[in-house]
């Protein structure tokens, strides 16, 4: 009786899940070409504190110029957030600004005493 070699039809299998393999991972985006989602029209605007953060790594409180060190800028958002009913931080930074220095400013806005955070959009 004659037995039906099951090898040529693995190769196949093996074969397409090497190509279905090679072809998943280069339809795969990187994490470079992330780009921020814009807002629309009519959503409700949140009155805070506005931190502006430039690719220049200046930085500014409600468009006043903050010198970058953590004492100055911590008494800036404290001041700002005193004459505030709503204790929120609006972060407006530019695209190319390095997410480790947000995050710092983030911590910073908290000792400071704010109890909300918003990212401004376009």
């Amino acid at each position: 009786m004659a037995e039906i070699n099951v090898t040529p039809l693995a190769d196949v299998f093996l074969v397409l899940l090497i190509i279905f393999m090679i072809t998943a991972s280069a339809m795969v985006k990187p994490a470079a070409d992330v780009d921020l989602p814009e807002t629309s029209e009519h959503e409700d605007e949140t009155e805070g504190v506005l931190v502006t953060m430039t690719p220049s790594r200046e930085i500014y409180v409600d468009d006043r110029p903050v010198p970058r060190d953590d004492a100055n800028l911590v008494s800036a958002i404290k001041d700002a957030l005193a004459r505030r009913t709503e204790k929120v931080v609006i972060l407006a930074g530019d695209r190319e600004v390095v997410l480790g220095e947000v995050v710092r400013v983030l911590g910073l806005a908290k000792e400071a005493g704010a109890s909300g955070f918003a990212l401004a959009s376009e």
